[in-house]
């Protein structure tokens, strides 16, 4: 089950960008004891975002990583230590 943070990331990107296909995922439990996470791993602070959208079509790299984190502003000033972003568009080939 979805977190509270996990969750409201998802709605933010799905407004925001309208996405084919979005995956959230809490990778929390990969950190445990990393700066940033909690010791034993458990709660939400470090998330991978694969989002495939129209929005990103013609858009460089750079522009694709600023897009998504301006939309989960609220999420990365209020806990989230760490978002790795995979973006696409529709027609890109990707490995997930």
């Amino acid at each position: 089950m979805a977190g509270p943070i996990e969750s409201a990331m998802r709605d933010r990107l799905a407004a925001a960008f309208a996405p084919e296909r979005l995956d959230v995922i809490n990778e929390s439990h990969l950190h445990a004891g990393h700066q940033g996470g909690a010791v034993d791993g458990t709660g939400e602070t470090h998330f991978r975002v694969r989002i495939m959208s129209a929005a990103f079509d013609g858009l460089g790299r750079v522009a694709r990583h600023r897009a998504v984190n301006d939309a989960l502003a609220e999420e990365l000033a209020g806990g989230v230590h760490a978002l790795a972003i995979e973006p696409a568009a529709p027609g890109e080939a990707v490995r997930w």
